[in-house]
């Protein structure tokens, strides 16, 4: 009989430790600037908020620089899926797409651990899943999907066409619907929800009443995802990230986007967790979403993959922020960074290969060994091979920051 009751306590102890898993949710409400949110009364994002942060983010990479990425919708959600810029993913626009797998999204990472993930992609179109996810490519170990509910844009029975796109928002309605009621009863490890009417609303209206109002409506469809993840929470004890954001800004009109205005590159995060340097600094940017949903997931990422990543979690401890080249002399370069401990020991390798955009692998050579304090380092590029591209990753115990120098430029 004691041995009956043993074995019922460790079953018993197993399923608790199994519904206490973590469990993460993105959620992306096309082309809304930041000044909107913050003007709106928006009741589901202020509760989200509440209990994590929220936080002004950029789009668009480095103005005039190698990673400068157009603010057009599948390009920023590549940014978030990838952790990268334009320069590495090579999703330039929203038509004619040609990702780079080798720069994997974060629904491959979920694919590659040792552990087993499931995932749930909700979203109006196909594209988002078979192209910039890239499900079931060669080019992606044939990745797949667990829960996909999407296509919605080609079902003109369901979805009849209206004046103005109106029909988008139906769409968005069933969308919000659907992860939610998937999220509930089968509540898939990784989720994305993708809503696409306020950017719509933008294109057709301009900054006005129809604008704001697409955006509170947004708010409801994303409080009926917030509610199903509150009763995951409260009945399963599950351990959730939610993490609600755009892809990009506008104009100052509200009509356009895709340059490098302020206003296009200024965006947003919510988040239920709470949040540390990167974001309370105001220097956070939409490729840190993935790199912290990963680590909040507790994903393995390997080294070389995990420095390719231009983002830096904004969850969790981090050491140092930034990273900027300049040039030192004729065979100089400078790094600059941001310190948050000062202390922390950091190291800095440097690769003059690109092999990795090629599905290669780079050789990456220790250049130095500086106290985060210290704040700058030069390299002696004399004492390497001579190049006209280098990269470099500075690595510390907590994080690591990437850029790329281009001396011939």
């Amino acid at each position: 009989m004691k041995r009956v009751l043993t074995c019922a306590l460790l079953l018993c102890l197993a399923l608790l430790c199994q519904a206490k898993g973590k469990k993460a949710v993105f959620i992306i409400i096309d082309g809304v600037p930041a000044d909107m949110v913050e003007r709106l009364d928006l009741p589901v994002l202020r509760e989200i908020a509440a209990q994590g942060a929220y936080a002004r983010i950029f789009v668009g990479g480095t103005r005039g620089d190698y990673d400068e990425t157009p603010t057009i919708s599948a390009v920023g959600y590549t940014d978030l899926l990838t952790a990268t810029w334009v320069n590495k993913h090579n999703v330039w626009g929203n038509h004619d797409l040609h990702p780079n797998y080798n720069y994997w999204t974060i629904f491959r990472i979920a694919r590659e651990q040792k552990k087993s993930f499931t995932t749930g992609l909700f979203s109006s179109w196909t594209d988002n899943r078979t192209v910039l996810v890239g499900e079931g490519k060669p080019e992606t170990g044939n990745l797949r999907l667990d829960y996909v509910r999407d296509g919605y844009d080609l079902d003109r029975e369901a979805f009849p066409r209206k004046p103005d796109d109106l029909h988008i928002f139906d769409i968005d309605e069933h969308v919000s619907r659907e992860a939610a009621s998937c999220i509930r009863t089968d509540a898939p490890d990784l989720s994305w929800v993708y809503l696409w009417y306020t950017d719509d609303a933008g294109h057709h209206y301009g900054n006005g009443d129809v604008f704001d109002h697409a955006v509170e409506m947004a708010d409801k469809q994303i409080g009926r995802v917030w509610e199903a993840v509150k009763y995951r929470r409260d009945h399963f004890g599950e351990d959730w990230m939610v993490v609600v954001t755009t892809d990009q800004g506008r104009t100052d009109n509200g009509l356009y986007h895709g340059a490098q205005s302020d206003r296009e590159r200024t965006t947003w995060v919510v988040t239920n967790r709470k949040v540390n340097e990167r974001l309370l600094g105001g220097g956070g940017a939409i490729v840190d979403i993935a790199p912290s949903i990963c680590r909040f997931m507790g994903f393995e990422i390997p080294r070389d993959r995990r420095w390719e990543q231009d983002g830096t979690p904004f969850i969790g401890k981090v050491d140092i922020l930034d990273l900027t080249t300049e040039p030192a002399g004729d065979k100089q370069v400078t790094l600059h960074w941001k310190s948050v401990r000062n202390q922390a020991r950091v190291r800095v390798w440097a690769s003059l290969s690109n092999h990795f955009k090629e599905g290669g692998k780079d050789v990456w050579v220790p250049v130095g060994i500086v106290r985060a304090g210290a704040e700058s380092f030069t390299v002696d590029l004399s004492r390497l091979p001579e190049s006209s591209f280098c990269k470099f990753v500075l690595e510390a115990p907590h994080n690591h920051i990437g850029r790329w120098y281009l001396p011939a430029q």
